[in-house]
């Protein structure tokens, strides 16, 4: 199925759509602020050992520290072919070493580490501590693979200390291609450890590519008809590092220099409101109503309005086939990951149970990341994982309501008004004042005066003082504050 890149810089963040029949399947931002670190590679200095954990944190400049397990330290994973070593025998705190980024930082987590270190090319992936060759698991034939092995063998310089990962991209590339990715990524490494001889960490030695440049490399395919960008100087930039890097992409760049935004004309705009809305819509007047919480994502499928079919059983069956597309497209689109439940309609046929989870399996076939569907549980239920390797749109894009503290729900003007007499009682037993004031938002206000105008008499009789109400209209529905005069 052809697709298209649509890419769209400002100063302050990098957005891209990927595009197939013109509907948005993919969305990836990277904001200038706050750029993904995977890749990345630090001289940093370990901050403190964990025996407990066999963990250590390891100060990298971020704002939090990073995460380093033994597991992830290469050095004695693989020396000498012993028993790893107990962390506090390998690292101590003040020591410095090269680290790279596994996992960006997600949440109240810091960044996951490894000491193996690997730099990512076109065509292959270098391994400056290993001596192998690796080949991608994707090219199955062993023929082919043996035969890979030994071209790359031949190519590499006779000083070569370290080994590679033949990636899939190679199977089809010429001696020139691979012998150009040798050169560039040893040129990086040699660059790297140049700069970690005379760094003080903790420092950055080596900053992965940006967002776009990670497009032409990773993410263009034989189906990719186009990648369009919105500014010249970027274009310019994209088509220089496509030149030297991944020729082939070269011919499909295309500068835009339209009026109307990029993104407005082919509607991406539109569906990022959609994206981040709770209901999904569908065609056939069903919808899904999509929540992520902390520990997991649910999906629910309902019929709504589609009464098409000509029984309820054919409605509940169309009603998920349809779904089954629309939610693999909201998890690409959402970068949903971790456990997700999706509640399909019930449905009494097994048939139409094997038919929906099948295609919603082929829907599935077309993401990019690792999934795992565990098919229909005892309650009727879908049970999937999705692996989580950034934060998703929501998390990006927006942040917890300050007026429900992201709980979706506000207390009632009512409840606010039980529960400033049960302050303003509390307060009248600590303090001795002349009079108390009642500040809160119009509404709370507007009930003390109507509905609860009773409740807070017989209180001020009570107590035996006067309450006076103020109306703040900068004041949450929940907010209220009591002032002693």
């Amino acid at each position: 199925m052809s697709e298209e890149f649509l890419i769209n810089f400002t100063p302050q963040e990098t957005r891209v759509a990927l595009m197939e029949q013109g509907t948005v399947q993919e969305l990836h931002i990277e904001r200038t602020n706050s750029r993904g670190i995977v890749g990345n590679i630090y001289y940093g200095r370990v901050v403190r050992v964990l025996p407990g954990m066999q963990s250590a944190f390891i100060d990298v400049g971020l704002e939090r520290t990073a995460f380093l397990h033994v597991a992830d330290i290469w050095e004695e994973r693989h020396g000498n072919g012993h028993e790893p070593r107990p962390i506090e025998k390998i690292l101590s705190e003040g020591q410095n070493l090269k680290v790279q980024v596994l996992k960006d930082p997600i949440g109240s987590k810091g960044a996951r580490l490894s000491t193996q270190i690997s730099i990512a090319g076109r065509l292959l992936v270098y391994l400056p501590q290993e001596k192998h060759i690796g080949i991608s698991q994707r090219i199955g034939d062993e023929a082919d693979r043996e035969r890979l092995r030994a071209r790359i063998q031949a190519l590499l310089p006779a000083d070569e200390q370290g080994g590679y990962i033949v990636r899939t991209m190679a199977e089809d590339a010429s001696d020139e291609e691979l012998q150009a990715d040798i050169a560039y990524l040893r040129r990086l490494w040699t660059e790297i450890r140049h700069r970690a001889q005379t760094a003080k960490p903790p420092f950055l030695l080596h900053h992965d590519l940006t967002l776009a440049q990670r497009v032409l490399r990773d993410l263009v395919t034989n189906d990719t008809t186009r990648v369009v960008i919105d500014s010249r100087e970027n274009f310019q930039k994209l088509t220089a590092f496509a030149h030297e890097y991944v020729p082939q992409v070269t011919g499909l760049l295309d500068h835009y220099n339209g009026e109307r935004p990029l993104f407005d004309l082919h509607g991406v705009e539109d569906e990022i409101q959609k994206a981040l809305a709770r209901r999904v819509d569908l065609k056939s007047g069903g919808y899904l109503i999509i929540d992520q919480t902390e520990a997991m994502t649910t999906v629910d499928v309902n019929t709504g309005g589609f009464v098409g079919a000509r029984n309820f059983d054919d409605t509940i069956f169309k009603t998920n086939l349809e779904a089954a597309q629309a939610i693999a497209r909201q998890l690409r689109l959402r970068n949903l990951g971790g456990i997700i439940i999706v509640d399909f309609i019930d449905m009494e046929s097994v048939e139409h149970r094997d038919a929906v989870l099948a295609e919603f399996n082929k829907a599935l076939a077309r993401d990019h990341t690792r999934i795992s569907v565990n098919g229909f549980t005892q309650l009727g239920l879908v049970e999937m994982t999705r692996k989580r390797t950034r934060e998703s749109l929501a998390h990006v894009l927006c942040e917890p309501c300050p007026t429900c503290g992201g709980r979706g729900e506000v207390k009632t003007a009512q409840t606010v008004c039980y529960e400033v007499l049960r302050e303003l009682l509390r307060e009248a037993r600590q303090f001795n004042a002349r009079e108390y004031r009642i500040l809160a938002a119009p509404v709370v206000i507007d009930l003390f005066l109507d509905e609860e105008s009773q409740s807070l008499a017989m209180l001020s009789d009570f107590i035996g003082k006067p309450v006076s109400l103020q109306a703040e209209t900068s004041y949450t529905q929940e907010q209220f504050d009591i002032v002693l005069l």
